[in-house]
């Protein structure tokens, strides 16, 4: 553990917060924020939060650094982010490592968030020369109408654990090309994956001579958060996290007219028709319900399976079900980590106690394991859709099973719920696929066939409807969302027409 520390240049581990110029070493009389190894209940390190007085100096730093990035060419500003991802690679493995210690992810999904992260600053360099405006036809001779796009200022980011460094570099690299500065708010179960790469982000920008672009505000004091959503300095707010409290964020930016990107709660669903690879699906489902131990926005907590295959189906889940290896992240032989603490696997074992109470049957698993660390056993359940229980998000891997007729029936039961992120459809059949995918089909922001409702790459657009928020990252035209939009209309003529034919004072 130590090593791994140590190679991603954390020695002491006292870190606050930093803009970029420099390391706080914080000893203060305020409580640590405990960093633990959720697969064995350790201490990892103690990190000592940042103040108010160290929030108001990261955010004067970041105003400042925002006055002379936003004069910087685009293209530059893209070369930067991809030493950035460059630096990256050269640390993928220990950071990796990291997020498996930290959160308690297997090797290969630890490796695949900084991967995501490589994936992210390669789509935001060819993003970097590709901020396109628009030009308009005007009604008006010899004049010329156009739209360019300008940076916000800096940006807030909160980010959850379960995605302790993807997410951020979602929307900081977006927002970097756009010419934005990126204030950081990690989950406090999360801290040491934020400050190596804030550490890494510091290195890579001092030799470029852009310190202060990138900051990280480590805190676990609901105040200090709220007083950052709230600080119309601000001009977007990015939330990741869970519906209640994304609407209070979203109110409170809102009374001070801010801009909000929003990634909350997802309740995804898999319909598997009559007509579907079993084999394909049986794979995808297993993935999508256990990775991450369905610590996951798109994991797969609803599978509709037509009548004719559920027998077939549910035995085969059983099965692979029974193959995976519940222990430590780091050992490669390992498919489910733990949950990130004692109150995950209390939601757990609650929700399974719940959906008895409502009829549901256990078909696999269902138990809290009595071990060291916040282990609990990948779950089948059959079960009915209009359950308040399956109408939740349950943050565990807890896979609720239903049958079928007809694919407007599932369809109409996959959108049945309040949430819209993610939805796959597994069939061989060209016309229900498009069924699926036309305006009366799923109503998720993803909509997937023959593969799972988690592992989005980058490129596309990530986000969802309905109670998800709405919010866009990572791909497609997501640079917008940190960017302002102005229309401008030259005339390069020797008259002042007016639009719409107006006659003024003549």
């Amino acid at each position: 553990m130590n090593h791994v520390l140590r190679d991603l240049g954390i020695q002491a581990v006292n870190s606050g917060g930093s803009t970029g110029h420099q390391w706080w070493s914080l000893q203060g009389d305020r409580p640590i924020v405990q960093s633990l190894n959720p697969a064995t209940g350790e201490t990892i390190a103690g990190v000592s939060p940042c103040s108010p007085e160290d929030y108001e100096r990261i955010l004067k730093d970041s105003m400042e650094a925002f006055r002379a990035w936003r004069a910087v060419p685009a293209p530059k500003r893209g070369e930067v982010v991809r030493l950035i991802g460059q630096a990256l690679r050269e640390k993928k493995d220990q950071l990796g490592t990291l997020v498996s210690l930290e959160v308690g992810k297997i090797k290969a999904e630890g490796d695949g968030e900084v991967q995501e992260m490589i994936d992210m600053a390669d789509f935001s360099v060819g993003q970097s020369r590709m901020l396109y405006g628009a030009t308009m036809q005007s009604e008006r001779p010899a004049h010329r109408m156009s739209e360019q796009w300008h940076p916000l200022g800096p940006i807030g980011v909160i980010s959850a654990f379960n995605f302790p460094v993807a997410v951020w570099a979602w929307n900081a690299f977006l927002a970097a090309i756009a010419g934005d500065t990126v204030i950081w708010k990690p989950s406090p179960k999360a801290p040491l994956c934020a400050i190596a790469v804030q550490k890494i982000c510091n290195q890579v920008m001092q030799q470029q001579g852009f310190a202060g672009i990138f900051s990280l505000f480590i805190t676990d004091e609901p105040t200090l958060a709220e007083q950052m959503v709230q600080d119309h300095r601000l001009p977007l707010i990015s939330f990741t996290g869970s519906v209640p409290v994304g609407r209070r964020v979203a109110s409170a930016v809102g009374q001070r007219l801010g801009r909000t990107l929003l990634e909350l709660s997802g309740n995804n669903a898999v319909i598997v028709d009559e007509t579907a690879d079993l084999d394909m699906a049986v794979r995808a489902i297993v993935f999508g319900a256990v990775g991450t131990a369905g610590q996951r926005c798109t994991t797969t907590r609803r599978l509709f399976v037509h009548e004719s295959l559920y027998d077939q189906l549910v035995a085969k889940l059983i099965k692979a079900y029974a193959q995976v290896r519940i222990g430590n992240p780091l050992d490669p032989t390992t498919l489910m980590g733990p949950l990130i603490d004692q109150a995950a696997v209390h939601g757990y074992v609650a929700a399974i106690e719940e959906v008895k109470k409502e009829g549901g049957e256990v078909l696999y698993g269902g138990q809290a394991l009595t071990r060291t660390g916040h282990f609990v056993e990948p779950t089948i359940v059959r079960a009915q859709n209009h359950w308040p229980i399956v109408q939740r998000e349950t943050f565990g891997p807890i896979l609720y099973v239903m049958t079928f007729r007809t694919l407007e029936d599932a369809i109409a039961m996959q959108n049945n719920a309040p949430q819209g992120l993610s939805s796959a459809l597994f069939s061989n059949d060209v016309r229900r696929t498009g069924q699926f995918l036309s305006a009366s089909g799923s109503d998720c922001g993803i909509a997937n066939v023959n593969i799972g409702t988690s592992g989005a790459e980058i490129g596309g657009a990530f986000g969802g409807e309905k109670e998800t928020g709405g919010g866009r990252e990572a791909g497609s035209d997501a640079w917008k969302a940190y960017m302002r939009r102005q229309t401008t209309t030259v005339n390069w003529g020797t008259e002042l027409p007016l639009a719409q034919g107006i006659k003024f004072g003549e």
